[in-house]
């Protein structure tokens, strides 16, 4: 029987690509196509495919926050990142989140139908690129983490639950709609925002996003035309 991959990217091109890739094989077939994080998470409960290939700089919603809620609904579902280059402390996300497999898109091709291959097992991949970055990172942080007070702080002393609000302040979500995304109260959403702030120094929501963007702490922001009132009611 076939595995069943969903491919997810905004770029028509891409999933064309991907698409062309599987096709001549005879073990693997794409089942469905998504072109954002909600899109993603509707097509995964409609065709129940064995892997989800998907990009991790969306609009409406990125990638990594996509997979937190696709795991969350089906734990056993295998995922791999197809992305351009990341930060560090978003790759730790991303292990965070329980993606198995992480593939660059100036990775060769091979490199993705054997990510599709080792998680389709349950098993872990990450390419060349992304293993050096993975591997450079721990031991940073291994370092880090020795000098620190608090155990678990990642880059600039934020946990990665901090890191990963920042994102979602950059890409334009308020505390209800974060709370929301991640499950949580409110009130500990802008816990989390004020944490921010105070390790930072940062008395404003504009200078968060510049310096994070600019530190490599978060990813640059995607942005489409779709409304806050459309996002939010998909969020929720």
């Amino acid at each position: 029987m076939k595995c069943r991959i969903l491919v997810v990217d905004d770029h028509e091109l891409v999933r064309r690509g991907v698409n062309a890739l599987f096709e001549p094989r005879n073990d693997m077939t794409v089942c469905a196509e998504a072109v954002d994080g909600y899109d993603a998470i509707e097509k995964a409960r409609q065709f129940h495919p064995q892997v989800i290939i998907l990009d991790s700089g969306m609009p409406h919603l990125n990638g990594i926050s996509a997979a937190r809620r696709i795991l969350a609904e089906n734990p056993a579902q295998s995922i791999v990142l197809f992305s351009d280059l990341m930060s560090e402390p978003a790759m730790r996300l991303t292990l965070s989140v329980g993606i198995k497999g992480l593939v660059f898109k100036t990775d060769p091709l091979t490199d993705l139908v054997e990510a599709v291959n080792a998680v389709r097992q349950d098993r872990t991949y990450f390419s060349g690129q992304a293993g050096k970055i993975i591997l450079n990172g721990y031991l940073h942080n291994q370092r880090t983490e020795s000098e620190a007070e608090e155990p678990g702080l990642q880059k600039d002393g934020l946990t990665l639950r901090e890191i990963e609000i920042a994102q979602l302040l950059a890409e334009g979500l308020c505390s209800k709609e974060i709370a929301v995304l991640l499950g949580v109260s409110v009130k500990t959403a802008e816990t989390h925002r004020s944490n921010l702030m105070r390790k930072l120094v940062i008395h404003n929501l504009p200078n968060l996003v510049l310096y994070t963007i600019r530190k490599s702490i978060i990813e640059v922001p995607v942005f489409d035309p779709a409304s806050r009132e459309k996002i939010y009611t998909a969020a929720a």
